[in-house]
């Protein structure tokens, strides 16, 4: 079973293409690591493929069922409910706690606040930063912050994670550790991954490869075209 699926997909920003026919699909369950060198489009595809963006045409579906022609409120309800977001630098909001960057989006959600921060809790013993909940995340090192966004990502169980460049600010080795830490909850939640990235040393952990050149995708690997 197809979890995203893009065809055809054009966008441009002003008359500069990003995306040029580009097609893509993941199944239920697979990790996929998209690579290409900056300026390719890879980041424009995953904002598509998310609903933060929308094509200027083509078809993309989630489970089956057309997200590029809902309406903003109705993908965003559904990058609150359904995606997971994990970025480079983390994107946590600077002014809350640890706890308070985790429990967010479940209390978005309407979840009660007890069982909120529970869950909140919950998240920070599994990944070992128990403690920390009420630390400011600028309190947090490089990998400590990106553990976090990890667990804002997963904490509302979301179906597809999406991931970009969750790794390009962090050293090798904390590098590799939280994208085993990111790989190793997705396997256990069932989750589905697609994940923007240009080191093929983060790519070694996905199910496939995909490279995005200009604006295309293309099946399998090619290490010019990651550089």
């Amino acid at each position: 079973m197809l979890m995203v699926e893009a065809e055809h997909l054009f966008r441009s920003f002003g008359t500069t293409p990003a995306l040029r026919d580009a097609s893509v699909a993941v199944p239920a369950g697979e990790i996929l690591a998209v690579m290409g060198p900056s300026g390719s489009g890879k980041s424009t595809l995953l904002h598509c493929l998310s609903g933060i963006f929308t094509p200027d045409s083509g078809e993309i579906r989630y489970d089956g069922r057309r997200l590029d022609t809902l309406s903003e409120s109705a993908r965003t309800a559904l990058r609150r409910t359904a995606f997971g977001f994990v970025f480079q630098f983390g994107q946590l909001v600077p002014e809350l706690t640890v706890a308070d960057n985790i429990a967010l989006p479940l209390l978005l959600n309407k979840v009660p606040r007890r069982a909120a921060y529970a869950t909140a809790s919950a998240w920070l013993d599994r990944l070992e930063l128990g403690g920390l909940g009420r630390r400011r995340t600028g309190e947090l090192s490089g990998g400590q912050a990106q553990r976090v966004a990890i667990a804002r990502a997963l904490a509302i169980s979301p179906r597809v994670l999406f991931a970009d460049e969750p790794t390009g600010s962090l050293d090798s080795v904390t590098g590799a550790a939280v994208m085993g830490l990111l790989v190793g909850l997705a396997r256990e939640e069932g989750v589905t991954v697609v994940l923007v990235t240009h080191d093929t040393r983060v790519a070694d952990h996905a199910d496939r490869r995909v490279i995005v050149r200009d604006g295309q995708v293309f099946a399998g690997y090619d290490a010019e075209a990651t550089r």
